[in-house]
């Protein structure tokens, strides 16, 4: 393990095909692979700019400095490789309420691996953890967006369990 490794705590580590999977605690460092993995997609390729990382720099500590908010990554350590890529990200948050008797809920968002490793079971691994963290936070309900043209992210999350049970809507300010 390298001496960045070692400051930043894995959260949970399997063995996927092609290495060792990671997951930790995305640090200000992490910021360019992570935009790069969010405008990995149509529909963020017109949404994120990393020529300008500054929004990026303050949303992440804001995100850092409030333990109701993750930003993890997720890292792929290749044999022969001393260095782990940064593969994966997603945001989790836990939001408390009055409805449903009080309940917390956890929020995910952002949930990109990296275009070369979808399928090979990576989504499933990170969305695992949040469920399982969120469990551990005493949630009683995770809930997530995805954009209505996303069907395959569709099939992903019911696959795991997930229902279309709402319409969300949004508002851009």
């Amino acid at each position: 393990m390298t001496p960045a490794e070692d400051a930043v705590p894995a959260l949970f580590t399997a063995d996927v095909d092609g290495g060792t999977f990671r997951l930790r605690h995305a640090t200000r460092a992490d910021l360019p692979a992570i935009v790069r993995l969010l405008a990995d997609d149509a529909m963020g390729a017109g949404r994120e700019y990393g020529a300008d990382m500054e929004p990026y720099e303050l949303a992440f500590e804001a995100i850092a400095a409030d333990p109701s908010h993750l930003l993890v990554v997720g890292e792929l350590v290749r044999p022969g490789e001393n260095s782990p890529a940064v593969v994966a990200t997603f945001q989790l948050s836990f939001l408390p309420g009055i409805s449903r008797h009080g309940a917390w809920r956890s929020q995910l968002e952002g949930v990109r691996v990296d275009a070369s490793l979808r399928s090979q079971g990576i989504g499933k691994l990170m969305v695992g953890w949040a469920i399982a963290e969120s469990r551990r936070r005493s949630c009683n309900l995770m809930q997530l967006t995805t954009h209505q043209s996303r069907t395959a992210a569709h099939r992903f999350y019911e696959q795991l369990g997930f229902e279309a049970s709402h319409v969300g809507m949004k508002l851009t300010l």
